[in-house]
């Protein structure tokens, strides 16, 4: 770095660390509207619009499903593993050991089989864990001055209302489309 080849150089470009821009908010306050809870305060978060609610749960899911099958990936190799290895009784024996080639195949083929599995059990892991909060996340109507019932993004909201819940989209089938 530039301070340790001059240790008396005090320019700005030697002694100002730079730093990467903060990320913008996922959710911001909003005036609460009249369908929400007045005990719990004036104010909710809520999310920018409905793409950005979208975005959000997309992210979160493929995230979770990522980890998901990183972790299924140290099981399987640890479950394939043990499966194909020589019984121990044939060793005893002093039966032939397997051949590696052989064991090889019985690895490939037990390792994609149990990831099949993983795959589908963590997909329905990610959904089970976004669906219930991304239900109850608000998004932000575009203005809280409409008279009368509104459609925002092919969704209801009723008058006066400020925001709605994450579950009114999810009625459609944007759940199903997001793998």
């Amino acid at each position: 770095m530039a301070w340790e080849s001059d240790p008396e150089d005090f320019s700005p470009a030697a002694t100002i660390v730079p730093f990467d821009p903060p990320l913008p908010l996922l959710r911001g306050p909003v005036n609460a509207g009249p369908g929400d809870d007045p005990s719990a305060g004036s104010f909710v978060l809520a999310f920018r619009d409905a793409a950005s609610w979208r975005s959000a749960y997309r992210a979160t899911e493929s995230k979770i499903v990522e980890q998901c099958k990183a972790g299924a990936r140290a099981g399987c190799s640890i479950s394939v593993s043990s499966k194909c290895k020589t019984p121990w009784w044939k060793i005893i024996l002093g039966t032939k050991q397997m051949d590696l080639k052989e064991r090889e195949q019985c690895e490939e083929r037990e390792m994609s089989a149990c990831m099949a599995l993983a795959e589908d059990a963590c997909i329905s892991f990610a959904k089970e864990k976004c669906i219930p909060a991304f239900q109850k996340a608000r998004i932000a109507t575009e203005s809280s001055s409409e008279v009368g019932n509104a459609v925002v993004e092919g969704v209801a909201v009723e008058e006066g209302s400020t925001n709605y819940t994450g579950s009114k989209p999810m009625m459609g089938s944007f759940v199903d489309n997001t793998s």
